[in-house]
């Protein structure tokens, strides 16, 4: 986790000051979309069943693929302001669509709230949105500025950057130890990593 923050820290220091500027707008951009999508299938059982449905369809690999996807975009954010600018993005074809972001968005949901307090799973399926409800309003969901209030005057760089910073270091190292091969004693944290990815195994059907 460490060596993934220097790396990221050390792309941030070769940004210009208006670079900078440009990159902390585009992740409170990003950030409040997800936000915003979160907020929408934790409040709606019919769409957080069916998202729930669709991770128990998908296998341990599928999962870390999702994940991989979700940073590979998070640190498009971060490479498009680098010099010499890179590729281009993939085609939209290749993109995450909204059933994957939504996967995505619950999935790291879920491992955030199994690192901090693992009983909420403990509970029935029945109970589990609401128990995500939770630990969201109390975590996740501290957006104190609307969305046209200007950035600089509501919410500093470091706000803004560092949560996206550990987001990407947490993904980074999850897919980096779900891909390794052994060795390097990463097989523990790929197991604790595919016990967390692997929580929805149960039978859901969509609710209205």
């Amino acid at each position: 986790m460490e060596e993934t923050t220097a790396a990221i820290m050390a792309a941030l220091s070769t940004l210009t000051p208006s670079h900078l500027s440009n990159l902390t707008n585009t992740i409170f951009s990003a950030t409040h979309h997800h936000h915003r999508r979160l907020t929408f299938l934790l409040s709606s059982p019919t769409l957080f069943s069916l998202t729930l449905h669709h991770l128990n369809t998908l296998s341990l690999p599928q999962k870390t693929l999702l994940i991989a996807r979700h940073l590979l975009s998070s640190l498009h954010h971060l490479i498009q302001h680098l010099t010499p600018p890179p590729p281009p993005p993939p085609p939209f074809s290749t993109a995450i669509r909204q059933r994957g972001l939504d996967a995505v968005l619950l999935l790291l949901l879920f491992c955030d709230t199994n690192k901090h307090n693992p009983e909420p799973f403990d509970a029935p399926f029945s109970e589990w949105r609401v128990n995500m409800c939770k630990h969201y309003s109390h975590t996740l969901l501290k957006l104190s500025c609307s969305s046209v209030t200007p950035i600089a005057a509501c919410v500093g760089t470091d706000t803004i950057l560092i949560p996206y910073i550990e987001m990407v270091a947490r993904c980074w190292r999850m897919v980096d130890a779900l891909g390794c091969c052994g060795g390097g004693g990463k097989e523990e944290v790929a197991a604790a990593a595919s016990t967390v990815i692997g929580l929805p195994a149960v039978e859901v059907q969509a609710t209205v």
